[in-house]
């Protein structure tokens, strides 16, 4: 999605689900001397030479949709917007897509389908929407097993199949678990690892898109269309012995209006 020359890309997920990482990223794979990468943020996480880089300022009326008309005057190829709240910088966000950018931003969204009707909310029409929004990843974060202390052990096939509801799919013979010791702090885990929902916006995708949008019709629709739920990513993760059933019922439990 982020070889496409314009457009915008949506990066959604809670608060501390990574989002910001996954955009900075991005971005950093995008940076070359060639291409202009400007932000604006809420505030700036992290310092990147490599990009052109505003924090917002309330107390001078810089917000979002400000800074993004602002950063459109100096000839950019690429602009990270921190976050899509309001209308306004929504707008902002389309009109830049719409002149040739590639636009980067996150949403507060429990999955990638609600990302459109987020816009829709917000006040984006929907032929907007298809004529700019390339794509939208909606991410968590799990805790990875301890290498030194995980091993292998049976379980009950009725936690594989609570995990990848409403789905079927062979459970694997062995899953991972890890007692604790003294490199993870007897906790059992080390580090944590991405799952990410992706859903590219296709032409027949698109199609389900207009002025009576219907989330659940259009979530099944990117189902049928190849995007795979984040329980099933999680799944994945754990029949690989990188994570546990329980991480990932906590952050993608599984959904019942599929």
């Amino acid at each position: 999605m982020i070889s496409r020359p314009y457009g915008i890309i949506l990066v959604t997920g809670p608060t501390g689900s990574g989002k910001t990482t996954t955009l900075y990223t991005s971005l950093k794979h995008l940076a070359t001397p060639e291409v202009n990468v400007c932000t604006i943020e809420d505030p700036i996480e992290l310092i990147e030479p490599a990009f052109n880089q505003m924090q917002v300022q309330h107390n001078i009326q810089l917000d979002f949709a400000a800074g993004v008309k602002t950063l459109l005057r100096q000839d950019p190829d690429i602009i990270m917007v921190g976050e899509i709240r309001d209308r306004e910088t929504a707008e902002m966000a389309v009109q830049a897509a719409l002149t040739g950018h590639l636009v980067l931003s996150t949403l507060h969204t429990n999955d990638a389908p609600s990302a459109i009707a987020r816009l829709a909310e917000i006040g984006v029409p929907s032929y907007l929407i298809t004529a700019t929004l390339i794509g939208v990843v909606a991410q968590r974060l799990v805790r990875t097993l301890c290498p030194h202390c995980k091993h292998e052990t049976s379980f009950d096939p009725l936690e594989w199949q609570a995990l990848i509801k409403p789905w079927t799919t062979s459970p694997p013979d062995k899953i991972a678990v890890a007692e604790g010791c003294l490199e993870c702090r007897q906790t059992g885990f080390i580090g944590r690892i991405g799952i990410y929902e992706m859903m590219s916006l296709s032409d027949e995708l698109k199609q389900e898109i207009d002025d009576n949008f219907n989330l659940i019709k259009f979530r099944k629709a990117a189902i049928r269309m190849g995007m795979k739920p984040l329980n099933l990513a999680g799944a994945q993760k754990v029949a690989r012995g990188l994570t546990t059933i329980e991480e990932v019922l906590k952050v993608a439990p599984p959904r019942y209006d599929l």
